[in-house]
């Protein structure tokens, strides 16, 4: 052990989970232009902020503050299941990316409650009340600590981040599920595409899209129980002869229903000529 890997052993033994959890979430606000957190100790939400577990009238103003956003930049009205759709995906794809993204940078895998997290309604910023829980390979220093689940290799540390994705998700789906007026499946596969997309942009953020377009794989291979679809990357090979990585949502986030003209590229209803008109130009 080199002594800089004994100073940071020595560190994360010392400093309790939600201190490392803190210290990864601002990595990851740092380095994600498109993620905006914040993290708040117990009790100390600011107000103007709303849970999505606590209750119909904070769902319904989250509903409301996103339809209110599309109004503002888009000058667009939204039906209601068209804003929860919306409001939905960015907050699947910022908890999903909260939790991959320290697995990501850290192989460390925390455990974000509903109820850790806030939305401020007028900004749209994540609130975080790091907890206390964490997964992590048995030769990680923080492995010590208490709250701490050493689990045994790679695959295990994977299927950390597959089941707290889905147990975080899973009560949030349940209120949301009505405002966005879809099934179990394709509730699951806005999940799915959201943990997805969120490592494939991080790798695109650090310079090797590779590198996330490899890591998302590895999370989802294949359908796992409750994600209904992989990650299924395929190739787009552009006239100088680059190969680029794309794929097909297995959902829809209903943007192309206010931009008709911008739907997103992995859009199942943007084909290969579009995607690759897109990446010509």
């Amino acid at each position: 052990m080199t002594v800089a890997h004994l100073e940071t052993a020595q560190a994360d033994i010392a400093t309790p989970v939600p201190v490392l959890l803190s210290a990864a979430f601002r990595r990851l606000d740092a380095i994600c232009e498109a993620l905006s957190v914040r993290i708040v100790e117990p009790g100390r939400s600011a107000v103007g902020t709303v849970g999505l577990t606590d209750g119909q009238e904070d769902v319904e103003a989250f509903v409301e503050a996103e339809a209110a956003r599309i109004r503002e930049r888009h000058d667009h009205t939204a039906p209601r299941h068209v804003a929860a759709s919306r409001a939905l995906h960015d907050y699947a794809w910022s908890v999903s990316l909260l939790m991959s993204g320290v697995w990501y940078l850290e192989r460390r895998v925390p455990r974000i409650d509903p109820g850790d997290i806030r939305v401020d309604l007028t900004s749209g910023t994540f609130e975080i009340t790091p907890g206390t829980a964490l997964a992590c390979l048995p030769d990680d220093p923080a492995a010590p600590l208490p709250g701490t689940r050493v689990v045994a290799h790679q695959e295990a540390l994977r299927a950390e981040l597959r089941a707290a994705v889905a147990d975080h998700m899973g009560p949030v789906l349940e209120v949301m599920g009505p405002y966005v007026r879809r099934g179990s499946r394709a509730l699951w596969g806005l999940v799915s595409d959201d943990l997805v997309s969120g490592l494939w942009y991080l790798g695109r953020t650090r310079g090797d899209e590779a590198a996330g377009v490899r890591a998302a794989s590895a999370v989802l291979p294949a359908a796992q129980a409750p994600f209904p679809g992989g990650a299924d990357f395929r190739s787009l090979r552009t006239s100088d002869g680059h190969e680029h990585p794309t794929r097909t949502r297995l959902g829809c986030c209903l943007y192309y229903t206010i931009r008709p003209a911008e739907a997103c590229s992995t859009c199942p209803r943007t084909c290969d000529a579009e995607r690759l008109r897109r990446l010509e130009s």
